[in-house]
């Protein structure tokens, strides 16, 4: 049985409990971060620490807890989880006030702050990326403010959904003709050996793989292009990927049935992550 940590407690995941008047549950009130574990260590832990702050500050919501005890509570729970390769989910609301009302409780009103592990083995190593993924476009109807990590995420659930009906793994959103993003990624192409993809905006979700991949690219001497692309540019690149703290660097074969190069990953998306794995390993906490 996992332990999880509410509101300063570690608890058995059957004894956890959390208002029903809590902000989270009833509007959708707050923000989540997702750090992975590499050989029992955090990667990215600054990264997803600084847009977590972020994340509060664009809502007008306290932080209750310091980045310093953040990090001792992720290596607790690595710790009496036993996980060596997986993910730590972290959640803060607004908190419970004594009732349901649409306008912000009083500033007094103590937060709700959550995490728990998700034991993934073989993380680093999956398959999938040896084959690459398919998928599906839809259209992107979220709210106008992607670039906050909340945890308003019915749509991009429904987006997953979609792409399962259809046979496919996963859904790219997109907007007046440009793909915005994947339901839980961010999206590139490659063309001619250039990467791209849809440049930092509230329109998206400034992945903290995203930062680190291009970064990467960027020393590794490919050449990145930030900027908006069509769907209709997507099905005919070279070849495509995804990039998110679960799927680390994942290629994409197929768009909306239309292979990419020969429908198999090509030859930046599995360099790229192979980069990313070995350079995250090292600078893991």
């Amino acid at each position: 049985m996992r332990t999880v940590y509410v509101n300063g407690d570690y608890l058995p995941e059957t004894e956890a409990k959390v208002s029903i008047f809590d902000r989270g549950f009833l509007m959708a009130d707050g923000v989540y971060e997702v750090t992975s574990v590499l050989d029992g260590k955090l990667i990215d832990f600054d990264g997803h620490a600084v847009r977590l702050q972020r994340s509060l500050d664009e809502l007008d919501m306290a932080n209750p807890i310091s980045k310093e005890d953040l990090l001792e509570v992720h290596r607790e729970l690595v710790r009496l989880n036993g996980i060596e390769e997986g993910m730590i989910y972290l959640q803060i609301t607004r908190g419970a006030p004594s009732d349901r009302d649409f306008a912000f409780p009083d500033p007094e009103t103590p937060q709700t702050i959550v995490l728990f592990t998700q034991n993934k083995p073989g993380l680093a190593d999956n398959p999938a990326a040896k084959k690459g993924m398919k998928v599906i476009s839809i259209e992107d109807i979220r709210w106008g403010r992607r670039d906050i990590k909340t945890v308003q995420l019915l749509y991009p659930s429904m987006g997953k959904m979609m792409a399962k009906k259809a046979g496919v793994d996963d859904a790219w959103m997109v907007q007046d003709g440009f793909v915005t993003e994947g339901t839980s990624n961010n999206a590139y192409i490659v063309k001619g050996n250039k990467i791209i993809t849809r440049e930092a905006s509230p329109d998206i979700l400034k992945g903290i793989t995203r930062t680190a991949v291009l970064r990467f690219a960027q020393e590794a001497q490919m050449e990145v292009e930030e900027r908006n692309f069509t769907i209709e540019e997507a099905r005919e690149a070279d070849e495509a990927f995804i990039t998110s703290a679960s799927t680390f660097v994942m290629p994409v074969v197929e768009i909306d049935g239309v292979a990419l190069g020969d429908g198999t990953p090509g030859h930046v998306a599995p360099r790229l992550r192979e980069i990313y794995l070995d350079e995250s390993r090292k600078a893991a906490v």
